[in-house]
């Protein structure tokens, strides 16, 4: 099966009240591993990419990782730009054989960002690629990407309407309490903004942070009108505990697969629960 748009499953999460994952590959075994458990949960899910993953795995090797995973699997598999910078990132994206795509310009005014996004949203959408866009900002770090909680600000609803009108994109990342990254404390997510959004847009709203958010919250989220949860931090430390632990163990390790392949365990299993959270099983 061939990369997919967003578009082949997330208005069917919003209709049916379930999410889709957002699991960020940053080698091989994160793909194999989040392919793994999609299949054994036949679940659809969003490969996402960001610019740094991009520049460590090459544009090329991620395209092909992907595709062989589509096709390996039979799943609606979509390859998404995650948080990208402009639209000449966007475009080569999609060149390059990417099915979907986010442009970030939150952090210009919201006018700017309108005007920004509906050039990537009409280059897009006349290939067939889906578009994710963001309104507000949200804290923590993410590849390069650092905003202090400080910093970060909550969306305004009637701007969120606004954006989607102007722009048409397929899904709206909007801050509503979330940040990138682990987090010190309980996140406080605002339900009645992604409400009040999710009832004036016919699209899904998007959830970025979603590592270490508590199930209930999730769920909340999800009833609330969120359709497309972003999950990396949490891989990454399973990963990286998975193979501390076989090293704590034995220092004479030195064959990478004795201990990529307990990672990639750790990893399916991470998965697995995400997408059984996020009611997305059985959904492919």
């Amino acid at each position: 099966m061939p990369l997919v748009s967003m578009n082949e499953f997330l208005p069917k999460a919003k209709a049916n009240k379930f999410a889709v994952g957002q699991f960020n590959m940053n080698n091989l075994e994160f793909a194999q591993a989040i392919m793994e458990a999609a299949m054994e949960e036949k679940s659809p899910f969003i490969f996402g990419v960001s610019e740094g993953a991009l520049k460590y795995m090459g544009m090329e090797y991620t395209v092909a990782i992907a595709e062989a995973a589509a096709k390996k699997s039979g799943l609606p598999i979509a390859l998404h730009l995650d948080h990208g910078s402009s639209f000449e990132v966007a475009m080569k994206c999609i060149r390059a054989g990417f099915s979907s795509v986010m442009f970030d310009g939150s952090h210009y005014t919201l006018e700017e960002n309108i005007r920004l996004t509906k050039e990537v949203v009409k280059a897009a959408h006349a290939m067939g690629v889906s578009v994710e866009g963001e309104l507000g900002t949200i804290g923590g770090v993410e590849d390069d990407i650092s905003l202090d909680e400080e910093h970060a600000s909550l969306a305004k609803p009637e701007e969120a309407i606004r954006f989607y009108e102007e722009t048409g994109v397929d899904c709206l990342a909007i801050a509503v309490g979330t940040a990138h990254g682990m987090y010190k404390g309980e996140p406080k997510i605002h339900y009645d903004i992604i409400e009040q959004v999710a009832k004036a847009v016919p699209v899904p709203i998007v959830l970025h942070g979603g590592s270490g958010v508590p199930d209930e919250a999730i769920r909340l989220s999800i009833a609330a009108g969120v359709g497309k949860i972003n999950v990396n931090t949490e891989n990454q430390v399973a990963c990286t505990e998975a193979i501390r632990e076989v090293l704590a163990k034995d220092a004479n390790v030195y064959d990478p697969r004795k201990y990529l392949t307990p990672a990639r365990k750790a990893m399916v299993e991470v998965v697995k629960s995400k997408i059984r959270l996020f009611g997305s099983s059985n959904q492919a």
